[in-house]
């Protein structure tokens, strides 16, 4: 680390920077705006650059890496704490200053534009799904109000509302028709856009070899292979597996004192998006286990465990165990091997 540490609280325009050259003093504070932002660092001698994540984190420390300096990028909620008294731009960048001398608090990894682009599709994708079913289920409710029904499964809606804005006999009137009609062309539009979402993570994946290895682990597919790319990126900084499902939230939250030791649900600290990935290819292969002829010893173990607990219960089990493996995958550098698990 260089002498000369820097906050900086990050903002839309203005940005509060707060130097120190000792613990606990701060030597200067100014305030820049976006378009003086870069042309402050490049004058300045090379120095420890903190700044916390957020929208912008990842791109202004790639932009100050190239002038030579040292940026560490912290969780913000490790930061909090560090803030005395009211939030102001000051105060938020001294909360960086000390938090920056906690050795227990590990900076995030700065993303690469490779990897944002990746999770930009990832994000878009996941907009354009809630968006399809927003108005799936709106379609089913306004019709249910016309005693008309359909079957479960989002397959069935649009070929459903088309065939009765053709059919005379339906009791739906002209403007009903013509908007179930736009709602349709919506819908089928949303599903072109997933489609090519998923298009472009499959070039992806047949581009990083990193990922290529992760879809080796069962119960990792595209989507999940590429948003551990995009999302998380290298594994090697994580100590062990159960570090790297710690970070997902895969692990027990602990209440315990003394020689009490409580272990209770699962913690959910991390990355929703990713857990929930994992969760739900857990909860496949779980269920395809039961129809497998040959299990391996990796389903063999979730279906025993499902036998004794919940299902719900062995499926977080049996996404902490696919995290874990996926971890020993990246590290060893090697695919997945069956008899392995």
């Amino acid at each position: 680390m260089h002498e000369t540490l820097v906050a900086v609280d990050l903002a839309k325009e203005v940005f509060e920077v707060a130097e120190s050259r000792e613990a606990g003093r701060v030597a200067a504070t100014r305030r820049l705006n976006r378009d003086d932002f870069l042309a402050f660092f490049a004058q300045l001698p090379a120095s420890t650059v903190v700044m916390e994540v957020c929208g912008s984190s990842h791109h202004w420390a790639r932009e100050i890496s190239k002038l030579g300096h040292e940026v560490r990028l912290l969780p913000p909620a490790r930061v909090r704490p560090y803030r005395h008294r009211n939030k102001t731009d000051k105060t938020d960048a001294k909360a960086l200053l000390e938090a920056s001398r906690n050795e227990e608090i590990h900076p995030v990894p700065v993303k690469t534009l490779a990897q944002q682009s990746v999770g930009i599709v990832h994000r878009m994708r996941a907009a354009w799904l809630e968006t399809r079913t927003a108005r799936i289920n709106t379609i089913r409710g306004l019709l249910r109000e016309c005693g008309l029904f359909m079957p479960l499964g989002a397959q069935h809606v649009v070929p459903r509302v088309q065939g009765w804005i053709t059919d005379d006999e339906a009791p739906l009137t002209a403007s009903v028709r013509a908007t179930l009609a736009s709602a349709c062309d919506e819908v089928v539009d949303l599903e072109v856009r997933i489609a090519q979402a998923e298009a472009r993570l499959e070039a992806v994946a047949r581009q990083t070899p990193l990922v290529e290895l992760w879809l080796t682990v069962p119960g990792i597919g595209l989507l999940t292979a590429t948003a551990l790319y995009a999302f998380v990126g290298d594994l090697h900084r994580f100590r062990s597996a159960r570090h790297f499902a710690s970070y997902l939230g895969l692990t027990p939250r602990e209440f315990s004192s003394g020689p009490s030791r409580r272990l209770g649900r699962i913690s959910k600290r991390g990355d929703a998006y990713l857990r929930h990935l994992f969760v739900h290819g857990a909860r496949a292969l779980l269920g395809a286990a039961g129809r497998a002829r040959h299990p391996d010893r990796l389903r063999k173990w979730a279906l025993a465990l499902a036998e004794r607990a919940h299902f719900n219960k062995a499926t977080c089990a049996l996404a902490n165990k696919i995290a874990r493996i996926a971890w020993s995958v990246s590290t060893h550098q090697r695919e997945y091997l069956a008899d392995d698990a």
